[in-house]
């Protein structure tokens, strides 16, 4: 006959046997986690500028009464930025006047916000539809009378005039610089000659 012990043994061996068996049953659950990344490109704001020509020929030929040549230069800008570009004018030396050895053609007194016409023995720029230039287009013309058009002095290096301002990306987007000199028979002979710069700054 088996003793309480045997009888206790072999019920705790049935137990585990049947907790085993148990746990065997119990379904395997499946566990997932996620994550994320951002990826992200910087694109850089390039800008490329162009002008028509090194030099803008304004040549005349001069009468007691006065007369006036008119050309244009057309600056090209290209740029990436989606904000757009500004584009500027100044004079490229401390001088406003065209000058000829000693001789000099001084710049005309009107501004980009209250331009004037031309009188004899000066000389100025002009772009249509900007500040108090108003509508063009204007046209080339050489050695005719002076006229009524307006114009403005290129103004000083440290202080440029903004000639345009977009808001979007361009591609070969130009600009019509107008420059005009009225000169009489008072204007010495020569070659009278001035720089400008122009400057186009991506918008932030």
């Amino acid at each position: 006959m088996k003793n309480s012990s045997q009888i206790h043994s072999r019920l705790l061996a049935l137990s585990i046997v049947a907790v085993t068996a148990a746990l065997s049953i119990v379904p395997l659950t499946a566990y997932a986690d996620t994550t994320g990344t951002t990826v992200s490109s910087v694109i850089g704001s390039t800008i490329n500028l162009l002008s028509s020509s090194g030099t803008v020929n304004i040549n005349a030929t001069p009468t007691a009464g006065g007369v006036q040549t008119t050309a244009s230069d057309t600056v090209t800008v290209s740029t990436n930025n989606s904000a757009g570009y500004t584009l500027k004018l100044a004079e490229t030396t401390a001088t406003t006047t065209l000058t000829s050895g000693g001789n000099t053609i001084p710049a005309i007194s009107g501004t980009q916000a209250s331009p004037t016409a031309l009188t004899a023995n000066t000389w100025g720029y002009r772009v249509d539809s900007i500040g108090g230039f108003g509508a063009g287009p204007t046209s080339a013309i050489s050695n005719a009378a002076i006229g009524t058009v307006t114009y403005a002095a290129v103004p000083a290096t440290a202080s440029p005039d903004t000639i345009k301002t977009t808001a979007a990306t361009a591609t070969n987007d130009t600009t019509p610089v107008w420059y005009s000199v009225a000169v009489n028979t008072s204007t010495p002979s020569g070659t009278y000659t001035n720089g400008v710069t122009y400057t186009a700054t991506t918008n932030p």
